[in-house]
């Protein structure tokens, strides 16, 4: 593998093109994540987002270009060693178990990264996990705590509603103690409380990261990503269109042409 100098920067894509067929689904997309912060990736449907989020996280491999996480080149790696090396997601559906508790998915995320050995008796039935250890109860309750939600913690998954199994597909990946967590879509689906309760969640687990994580977030509630994100990168057609702060994504002509029409993306008491 290769490295690159990136002190200040979590991940990296390259001249990325991905094709299906005779269809150029990405086009030499270059992205950047600083680290300790929300990086936004917006673009009408069809531009390429999905496509680019499996390219960064090892479903896709694409023709050209590369990907570096932490400095490392990571363009042939597995989304499995991926996730060793410190890189978690989510998905638009929360992949849950239903026989679960909050909790208990919390525990087993845990394990995933620091406790591989207990997984095979722990996932032979929904009662057989193993009692966690002390440092397990610690990161755990941290993590609860983080995203405020104690009320739910010992509450089966299959009762919850899809903002509750949102929040928890975010604490399953804090679970990993990653470097970055890209996030699928997390709002979709959510009414307007669900979404300012999980915006509030992402400010606040960037800003109280121990480690410096980041956040790389895919979604269609553009006003959000502005309110959100520190950077914002914008696709078209597979095109990389426009990048910058929210402010530069605001007065884009490019990104008011090709996703924003004539509507003014601030949210309304903000920007």
């Amino acid at each position: 593998m290769t490295t690159i100098t990136a002190t200040d920067t979590v991940l990296e894509a390259h001249g990325i093109t991905k094709r299906f067929g005779g269809l150029v689904a990405l086009n030499d997309v270059t992205l950047d994540v600083p680290k300790n912060t929300i990086v936004g990736l917006v673009g009408p449907n069809g531009a390429g987002k999905s496509t680019l989020f499996g390219c960064l996280s090892g479903l896709l491999r694409p023709e050209e270009g590369s990907v570096h996480f932490n400095g490392e080149d990571i363009t042939g790696l597995k989304p499995q060693k991926r996730a060793q090396l410190g890189m978690a997601r989510t998905f638009q559906q929360p992949e849950l178990f239903l026989g679960l508790t909050v909790r208990e998915h919390i525990v087993l995320a845990h394990r995933v990264r620091y406790e591989r050995r207990r997984l095979w008796s722990d996932m032979i039935g929904a009662k057989s996990l193993s009692k966690p250890s002390a440092s397990e109860v610690d990161a755990i309750d941290g993590i609860i705590e983080l995203l405020e939600i104690q009320a739910i913690a010992e509450t089966p998954v299959a009762a919850l509603p899809l903002g509750s199994t949102r929040l928890v597909e975010v604490a399953r990946a804090l679970a990993t103690n990653p470097d970055i967590v890209l996030l699928d879509e997390p709002l979709s689906g959510l009414d307007l409380r669900e979404s300012e309760q999980l915006a509030m969640a992402f400010t606040r687990v960037v800003k109280e990261s121990a480690k410096g994580l980041s956040l790389l977030l895919v979604e269609h509630d553009v006003a959000t990503v502005l309110a959100l994100s520190s950077k914002i990168f914008v696709l078209e057609f597979g095109q990389l269109i426009a990048s910058g702060t929210p402010d530069e994504i605001r007065n884009s002509e490019a990104v008011r042409s090709a996703y924003l029409g004539d509507e003014d993306p601030t949210p309304k008491g903000g920007n």
